[in-house]
């Protein structure tokens, strides 16, 4: 297998498309205190695909809204300013994780499934321990193994080898990856968040979705990030080649305050929002 070094996964980070100037935009406008509604609906009607998808997304069971909306200002409304904000960076990035993974064993779609079903059970799990930002919480879960969009024309050739060394040496497929490699996707994916200006703490949830013990900027988020994976995997949604292989943090559900109970309760109420195809 050929090495591969850090500064050649920073290249093919810094090749992966921008942020659109849309998603860019309306991030701007969701942080300024003075914009309206009619600025964030006026960028948002720059691009007709958007529109229609945050239309289709603000329909779902997930937001659970009694009469249909039908139009970009009454979504803002409803929604506000950072829903919308994390509806139209998922749109965004659905491309780029709407695809086969095949270093991960994951099958086209399989990996955009798992990043939204982790979003929407991470913004439940944030709602049921009062974390302050429901939205951040989306955000962090959805883009949480964007690193392995990096890595997985490296992981076709190493696969084997990674495995080996999680049977072998009775470790975690994260360690094992940074034992091949010297690094690992949730590192990677970091990279990938700074490179589209994201929050120090996303950042972080990103970095330590795996091993939220370690996070120092904002360890209830990269708790929750934790879980929400956990329970997505649990459910049988993008488990690929290594979903099995990482251990539960006794610690982040001990700092979110969740039992078996709360789990299966979270488990119950995303098997009816999956249920919606819309919802994804």
């Amino acid at each position: 297998m050929k090495k591969i070094t850090l500064d050649s996964i920073v290249e093919a980070v810094n090749e992966l498309p921008a942020l659109p100037h849309v998603v860019v935009r309306i991030m701007q406008l969701s942080e300024d205190p003075d914009s309206t509604v009619q600025d964030i609906s006026n960028v948002l009607n720059q691009d007709q695909a958007m529109t229609a998808r945050v239309l289709r997304l603000a329909n779902s069971a997930f937001f659970g809204f009694p009469r249909r909306i039908s139009t970009v200002t009454d979504a803002i409304v409803f929604l506000g300013f950072k829903t919308i904000r994390s509806i139209v960076l998922a749109v965004s990035v659905s491309n780029i994780l709407d695809r086969e993974m095949e270093g991960y064993a994951l099958e086209h779609g399989e990996l955009w499934r798992h990043s939204q079903c982790s979003a929407i059970a991470a913004r439940m799990i944030a709602r049921k321990c009062k974390f302050g930002s429901l939205d951040l919480a989306y955000t962090a879960a959805l883009l949480h193994d964007i690193g392995k969009v990096i890595l997985n024309d490296h992981m076709k050739e190493a696969y084997h080898e990674v495995v080996a060394r999680v049977d072998e040496n009775n470790i975690s497929f994260m360690e094992a990856e940074n034992e091949v490699f010297g690094f690992n996707h949730a590192q990677v994916g970091a990279r990938v968040a700074e490179k589209w200006n994201l929050p120090p703490e996303l950042v972080e949830s990103i970095a330590l979705h795996h091993s939220p013990q370690d996070a120092l900027l904002n360890q209830r988020l990269t708790s929750i990030v934790h879980l929400a994976d956990a329970i997505c995997v649990s459910m049988g949604i993008g488990i690929g080649i290594d979903g099995m292989l990482y251990p539960l943090s006794d610690e982040a559900l001990k700092l979110l305050d969740f039992d078996e109970i709360e789990v299966e309760k979270t488990i119950s109420e995303l098997v009816d929002v999956f249920a919606d195809q819309q919802s994804f």
